[in-house]
């Protein structure tokens, strides 16, 4: 069975290194009553380059995308969830229901 995906944008702070990789930092979304919501990113994996997949937050994926596995601290409890860069319209995008943790 496949899980629920809710694509959205959302902002991300992000730091370029001079490797030209990157590393999220900090994400903001917009929760179901309208509040922003900051989430700071505590860890991550870049799981980019693995060629066309569907993620373990059932998003599928190509290799246009860069895709990040982040662990955030949200209501006073550790989260996985997956962070997903656009690099061609550079856009920061995250399923909203994809919370694995």
């Amino acid at each position: 069975m496949s899980m629920p995906v809710d694509f959205r944008p959302v902002d991300v702070i992000c730091q370029f290194s001079s490797d030209g990789s990157i590393i999220p930092m900090r994400l903001r979304l917009v929760d179901e009553t309208g509040e922003y919501q900051t989430l700071n990113i505590k860890g991550y994996r870049d799981l980019s380059f693995g060629g066309a997949r569907q993620m373990p937050d059932g998003v599928f994926i190509s290799d246009k995308f860069r895709a990040f596995e982040c662990n955030v601290v949200a209501f006073g409890r550790q989260r996985t969830l997956y962070l997903y860069f656009d690099t061609v319209h550079n856009i920061w995008k995250m399923n909203l229901k994809g919370v694995v943790s």
